[in-house]
């Protein structure tokens, strides 16, 4: 039986969690500190480790570095989905945590939403290769070292948008945007679009991040924003990002409340199948990265029979091969390459 470990200074989220994971016949340990979590995790083989942000004796952080430089293990991050939490949640999936779930009672977040999100979650990095993980953070830990503050982007005149770039990616995703948005040149002449699968607080904290790394302008998507070539927009959690177009032909962000039957919002489907009703087909490339599920799968096939170019990011590289797969096996994607191969290319659009 596989084993899951549970570091929690909470005695009630760790029952909590305990209950919720045994359901899905998994063991359990637990741990009360980021401390004990290092040496259980060291001294024993978890499946999965879901990880407190803020512990005393050692928080979630510093348990993820070491956790991942000594045995590299499927990490999950438990976060109340508050603004301060938000930054430490990313930072520790930029060392190698590999996604992460609401806090049982965090706000509106009941047991019942925690328990569905946990079980797929759980469920799938149970299955994750120990090998691909050691090897996906070999390679981000590499891109850290090679990373260089990126000129503060100075605010710019609104730029025509003729073509367009929309990304989108979940689990396993945010070091990747993040590296995209490190790479790509002062003078990209495309409008940047992206939906990476977060709450409200977390995205506006990520396209603070972002921005840092970019030598684009990175912002939140803002309702009614005039577009612009050479930014970069990141989804707004908790609302859709869809597009508009003022009488001048301007186009504009529009931000959609209204779920729908979409399991994320934002949705990667829904800003591609918006982006198609406001520009030119042939001037949209789309990328779909790793994630649970098949999300963006919809959008990456209509963009691809309508003339645009799609790239999937292949198993070989994808931290979770889910969204990605079901757009090759639906017919939507044009290209598959492994990571690396795929930021090569959007470094050379013109």
């Amino acid at each position: 039986m596989k084993k899951v470990l549970i570091v929690d200074d909470s005695a009630l989220v760790r029952k909590q969690l305990r209950g919720l994971i045994e359901e899905l016949g998994f063991e359990v340990d637990t741990a009360k500190n980021g401390q004990e979590g290092v040496e259980k995790a060291i001294a024993e083989d978890f499946a999965v480790i879901t990880m407190d942000v803020n512990m005393p004796i050692m928080d979630g952080i510093t348990a993820v570095k070491k956790i991942m430089q000594a045995k590299p293990t499927p990490i999950l991050m438990v976060s109340s989905l508050t603004s301060e939490d938000a930054s430490t949640t990313i930072e520790a999936l930029e060392n190698g945590a590999v996604d992460y779930v609401a806090k049982p009672g965090t706000f509106n977040v009941g047991l019942a939403t925690t328990g569905d999100d946990l079980a797929e979650k759980i469920l799938t990095l149970s299955k994750m290769s120990t090998r691909k993980l050691a090897r996906n953070f070999s390679a981000l830990k590499g891109r850290a070292s090679r990373k260089e503050h990126a000129p503060i982007a100075m605010p710019k005149a609104i730029k025509a948008v003729d073509k367009v770039l929309l990304i989108g990616a979940s689990t396993g995703g945010p070091g990747l945007i993040e590296e995209i948005c490190a790479s790509l040149p002062a003078n990209f002449p495309y409008a940047v679009f992206i939906v990476q699968h977060m709450p409200e607080k977390f995205t506006s904290t990520f396209a603070t991040r972002l921005a840092r790394v970019s030598a684009l302008s990175v912002t939140e998507a803002v309702p009614h924003e005039e577009v612009s070539a050479g930014c970069i927009y990141i989804a707004k959690g908790g609302v859709h990002m869809h597009f508009g177009k003022k009488v001048s032909g301007k186009i504009i962000i529009r931000l959609e409340s209204n779920k729908g039957n979409r399991f994320f919002q934002p949705s990667v489907d829904e800003m591609m199948l918006s982006a198609l009703q406001v520009f030119d087909p042939k001037k949209i490339v789309a990328v779909l990265l790793t994630g649970i599920g098949d999300d963006g799968a919809q959008g990456m096939v209509a963009i691809k029979k309508a003339g645009g170019f799609t790239f999937g990011e292949s198993e070989e590289t994808a931290t979770v091969y889910g969204m990605p797969r079901v757009a090759y096996e639906n017919g939507g994607v044009s290209q598959q390459l492994p990571f690396p191969q795929i930021v090569s290319k959007l470094m050379q659009l013109q």
